[in-house]
């Protein structure tokens, strides 16, 4: 899968909310995504850094992506369960999304995903998921 057929799952199966988030697909591997989270105001909240919803709403979609890739294809999928712990506020930049597949079943799939703002050298924020394989 590369970038472009990722971006076209993006736009073809998330909901109008996702994609007003602007997400780009950066990179595309055999059991990992890389969005690009871009920096907006509108994601503020109080005090100034990116909202913890808009952040997770990146990290459920990245792994929809890498779950894609490695199973060669997008299929229908639903999230079983995330959870993320915030580490730094994120203020002025973009969030790399890193979601990396860890486990891939025949009804289940697990991803660890990592979102760090671009030229940080720490991440703001880890997540883990696990998905339901639905087809």
């Amino acid at each position: 899968m590369n970038p472009q057929t990722a971006q076209k799952i993006l736009a073809d199966n998330f909901a109008p909310w996702v994609l007003d988030l602007d997400l780009a697909v950066v990179e595309v591997g055999a059991t990992h995504a890389v969005l690009r989270l871009p920096w907006d105001a509108r994601l503020a909240r109080d005090g100034g850094g990116m909202c913890g919803q808009a952040m997770m709403a990146a990290a459920d979609t990245a792994t929809v992506i890498a779950v894609s890739a490695a199973r060669g294809a997008y299929g229908p999928m639903t999230t079983v369960q995330q959870s993320t712990s915030f580490q730094r506020a994120v203020v002025g930049a973009d969030v790399l999304v890193d979601a990396r597949v860890t486990k891939l079943g025949k009804r289940m799939a697990f991803a660890e995903i990592t979102l760090t703002a671009e030229g940080a050298d720490e991440p703001a924020a880890r997540a883990s998921t696990v998905y339901a394989l639905l087809g």
